[in-house]
């Protein structure tokens, strides 16, 4: 049905309601005023049986018999009209009416507005089962790991300085002597990754585990799938997933396999799946785990997504102390604190470093401070930082587009 049309059925339907209440209420107001008029006619009654009397046209006992069957008739009328007023509304005529028209007016209006809000005005029906056939088959027809590497951008990979890829040559040289050198493969695939060079720490990572034999780690898979998953330009095929499946196998309560899983569900429509995922990895923490920040900034519209009404747990940050304190300063000491502030967080990140929420949360404030160079200084360094690892990658992009920086 086209959005006129459904609008034209709706507004009739809307219409009708109105019209069956109203008539409803008038109905009531119109037999209380039909058995008032019955109860004068009846007094009326009386009134003439007593003049015929006095007149002499009547006899005694005529007069009795009369006075009886119409006091008779006149207290049924008023049990019926008592009847009538317990169950007429108050003030059911003149301004109660209006009142009451007032009173369905709003209601139908506020029917309106719920839907508006809540509904998808013009979309057909769409059962539930329907939509999840659709989002397995997506789930199911979705593209291998080869046809995404294929069609996504690859990272181009870091230059190190000369001490560093001396290093590296060194590494990949024992590697290749001692092929089951646990520690050397995972020093290689970790700095692979590092590095950008994605194929080189893929084939590592599935070198170590094939040295591990039946000692193989959940690690190790979630590594590899986040590698697949850098590979294939942040998309989640069925090969990541089978990664992801095997780390949880191992470890139900692997953190970066959860959230990962929580994108593939999302990519594949599945919101209600991958709210369920991130939520518990949100309000279970750390606040400084990976996954927490990216999740942060994702969750508010994946449960919408999910028809779900979420509250998004705060992050840390001032206490009500600091709150208070900050309320009662001058717009100068105020700007003072926060720049202090702001100077505390940069000093502490570029000497002990910090999660990515700390080096997002410093960009944000150098933004609306209005200190867009060191701002981009910060971004780059960052993004140099947690080098090889998506996750973090991701989210400090995300922050640096809505803080208004241009982010590579």
């Amino acid at each position: 049905m086209q959005d006129w049309a459904f609008w034209v059925a709706a507004g009739i339907l809307v219409l009708a309601v109105a019209a069956i209440l109203l008539q409803s209420l008038s109905h009531g107001a119109r037999m209380a005023a039909a058995e008032a008029m019955d109860m004068q006619v009846y007094r009326d009654q009386l009134a003439e049986v007593d003049r015929d009397l006095a007149r002499g046209t009547l006899s005694a006992e005529e007069a009795q018999r009369l006075r009886t069957e119409v006091s008779r008739r006149l207290l049924e009328a008023d049990r019926r009209g008592a009847s009538t007023a317990r169950t007429r509304p108050k003030g059911a005529g003149g301004a109660g009416m209006a009142a009451a028209g007032a009173i369905i007016a709003l209601t139908m209006a506020g029917a309106v507005s719920g839907y508006l809000w809540l509904g998808a005005p013009g979309y057909p029906d769409v059962p539930l089962a329907a939509r999840l056939a659709e989002a397995d088959a997506l789930m199911r027809d979705r593209p291998s790991q080869a046809d995404a590497v294929a069609r996504a951008a690859q990272p181009t990979p870091t230059t190190p300085d000369p001490e560093f890829a001396a290093l590296m040559e060194k590494l990949r040289t024992a590697v290749a002597a001692r092929p089951k050198d646990v520690v050397g493969l995972e020093l290689l695939a970790r700095n692979e990754a590092g590095l950008g060079n994605l194929a080189a720490a893929e084939a590592a990572l599935r070198q170590l585990m094939l040295a591990r034999g039946e000692d193989r780690r959940a690690e190790d898979h979630a590594s590899l799938a986040e590698i697949l998953i850098r590979a294939a330009g942040g998309y989640v095929s069925p090969e990541a997933e089978a990664e992801l499946v095997q780390a949880l196998q191992l470890d139900p309560q692997n953190g970066a396999a959860l959230y990962f899983s929580g994108l593939m569900f999302a990519q594949g429509g599945r919101y209600d799946r991958s709210f369920a995922l991130w939520r518990t990895l949100l309000e279970a923490g750390p606040e400084d785990a990976a996954w927490i920040a990216p999740i942060r900034a994702q969750i508010a519209e994946i449960a919408d997504r999910a028809g779900v009404r979420y509250d998004v747990p705060a992050a840390p940050g001032p206490g009500a102390g600091d709150i208070a304190a900050a309320a009662e300063m001058s717009a100068e000491d105020r700007q003072a604190m926060i720049e202090g502030m702001v100077a505390q967080l940069s000093d502490r990140l570029a000497t002990e470093g910090g999660p990515a929420e700390d080096w997002a949360r410093l960009i944000t404030s150098l933004s609306v401070l209005d200190r867009k160079p060191e701002a981009e200084a910060i971004y780059a360094e960052a993004m140099a930082r947690f080098a090889g690892r998506t996750v973090e990658l991701s989210f400090l992009r995300q922050t640096a587009v809505e803080a208004g920086l241009d982010a590579p």
